[in-house]
């Protein structure tokens, strides 16, 4: 005998799933639609901003930003010895990356220049004072940062001493180049960066960090 109520419920419900299988797919679709379009406007932008002779750095400070900036400036660098303008707004990060890029900035043949924007704190400050004074710009609104690098350490006795001892190392040779690079004594900046030191655009000029504050790229 035709049971017609269990085979319209078992119908109605091949039915639903049918349509949900559909609107997964439909919206997976969408979804791969979506990434693609992203992906297709930040190559346009990243193509433009190239034919510009501009990098951008923004965010944190890792690996992967300095192996990405140092093909941007290296390509930029090959190709004509016309100025580089880089952009920063960064909260810092690894200091080995911002080393990585520090170098870099300083390793080119083409001149670069620097506009900080937002902040640029921590391993940001220390790639914003890679270029000559006169070629570190900044916005009205942009607050720096500078302090000593920080560590999680953990491990045996004689791999804290160890790590203990390449921090110190390291605090001290970061102080000297802000020391250098900012014409201020090795003895204050050692003394501000023992703690979070932050600065105003007009402070950050007056220690010596920005060349000059800039409120239209007319400047330029």
């Amino acid at each position: 005998m035709f049971d017609f109520a269990n085979n319209f419920i078992y119908f109605s419900l091949s039915i639903v799933e049918i349509v949900e299988v559909k609107n997964k797919e439909n919206n997976s679709m969408k979804n791969r639609f979506e990434a693609q379009k992203k992906e297709d406007f930040r190559a346009v932008v990243e193509e433009k901003l190239l034919k510009a002779r501009t990098v951008l750095i923004y965010g944190a400070i890792n690996q992967e930003v300095a192996q990405a900036v140092t093909e941007k400036l290296l390509i930029l660098s090959a190709e004509s010895k016309d100025e580089i303008k880089v952009y920063i707004n960064s909260q810092g990060g690894h200091v080995e990356s911002a080393d990585t890029i520090f170098d870099m900035l300083q390793y080119c043949r083409a001149p670069i220049k620097v506009i900080g924007t937002g902040w640029v704190a921590s391993a940001g400050a220390l790639i914003f004072v890679a270029p000559p004074k006169e070629n570190r710009f900044c916005l009205p609104n942009t607050r720096f940062m500078i302090h000593q690098p920080l560590g999680g350490m953990s491990g045996s006795a004689v791999d804290l001493a160890i790590e203990a001892k390449e921090i110190s190392r390291m605090k001290r040779r970061l102080n000297e180049i802000i020391a250098k690079q900012t014409g201020q004594p090795l003895e204050r900046v050692e003394q501000d960066t023992d703690r979070n030191f932050w600065m105003s655009a007009s402070e950050a000029k007056e220690y010596g960090i920005v060349g000059q504050i800039v409120r239209s790229a007319d400047a330029f």
